[in-house]
């Protein structure tokens, strides 16, 4: 008999060889997504682990083609990928704890609505924790693909086992200045199949991270090319030209350029409402584009002056060496999924 879910085997499969004869804990979805249901994963297995620490190790359904094949992308099934997650738990602990299946739905459920795909080499600020219940400094993710899962061919095509790599927001920080991959390289050093664990610190508070982390910076630059924002757009008023910022992500533009224009590389800005090109130069310029971009030539003098001035406290001011260009902060808000102000930053 031929299976109508190959996809489905296909996982079931790689996840047999890897945890041969155990059973997970499964988390179904009651109404399926292309059913009109509300989750987009039809599933996620939640396997206890021992080693190298203890942890959840769970892998998505449903990010994938587990059914027919439906897109013309023969190469790929779906979106390409499925997700990943190591928590670390407590080892008495045995069941899996309902906030990370919550969250692996989101991230799913972002991806559905937007198009925006996930890669290794990905990341997103969560804007508050992780888990909204628990004190933790977890609250961004990066993405690397999964240590022991890798990537497998199912009848589809190719699916990457992504995994969600919970990070600090300096660690954060360091992806945006240095490098994802480089900093998770880092990281695996300290965390074990790069488990995410609520209860820890940031690696950056070890002198020697945060000494590897700017050295690899002032060695190879930052492989940023693109921020996307929500607190960030530019105005021009007369010969003035204004770039107001959400001091939640000043400091964060400020490294991500100091990372890109001193090794000749460009960065791109980009907010609901517009984008602003960065581009190193001899001359300081600003030339406004077609489809709501503006162009940002620095000279070296200019860059020091606006990352001076790219500081999270509120207010107008404006960037040294650079006639008619104001940097305004403005307050952040961090909210919850419920809308509610959870930290005021500015």
């Amino acid at each position: 008999m031929t299976s109508d879910a190959t996809g489905w085997d296909a996982i079931d499969q790689a996840l047999e060889n890897l945890y041969p004869g155990i059973e997970p804990q499964h988390y179904a979805t009651l109404l399926k997504f292309r059913l009109g249901g509300p989750d987009p994963l039809d599933g996620i297995s939640f396997y206890p682990r021992t080693e190298p620490v203890p942890h959840w190790h769970a892998v998505t359904y449903g990010m994938s083609e587990l059914y027919e094949k439906e897109s013309e992308n023969l190469e790929e099934s779906g979106w390409g990928f499925e997700f990943t997650f190591r928590l670390r738990r407590d080892p008495e602990e045995t069941e899996p704890p309902v906030w990370a299946a919550n969250f692996l739905q989101n991230l799913a459920r972002y991806v559905f609505d937007t198009g925006n795909w996930f890669e290794a080499g990905h990341h997103m600020d969560l804007n508050g924790p992780i888990a909204l219940e628990r004190a933790t400094e977890i609250r961004a993710i990066a993405f690397a693909e999964d240590p022991e899962l890798g990537t497998i061919d199912t009848p589809h095509g190719k699916v990457v086992f992504l995994q969600v790599v919970g990070i600090t927001p300096d660690e954060y920080a360091a992806t945006q200045s240095w490098s994802v991959t480089r900093m998770l390289e880092l990281a695996a050093e300290h965390l074990p199949l790069l488990v995410t664990d609520l209860d820890r610190r940031s690696l950056t508070d070890d002198p020697a991270v945060a000494a590897a982390v700017e050295e690899g910076r002032r060695r190879e630059g930052s492989a940023t090319g693109s921020l996307a924002v929500a607190e960030f757009r530019w105005e021009r008023s007369g010969d003035e030209t204004r770039l107001v910022v959400g001091a939640h992500i000043a400091e964060r533009v400020g490294q991500t350029l100091l990372g890109r224009l001193p090794f000749d590389r460009q960065l791109d800005l980009r907010g609901p409402d517009g984008a602003v090109l960065f581009r190193p130069g001899a001359a300081f310029e600003g030339t406004e584009r077609e489809n709501g971009w503006l162009e940002l030539v620095l000279p070296a003098p200019v860059l020091d002056g606006l990352v001076e001035v790219l500081v999270p406290r509120a207010g107008a001011r404006p960037v040294p060496g650079a006639p008619n260009l104001v940097v305004e902060i403005e307050v952040s808000r961090i909210r919850d999924e419920d809308g509610n102000v959870v930290q005021t930053v500015g």
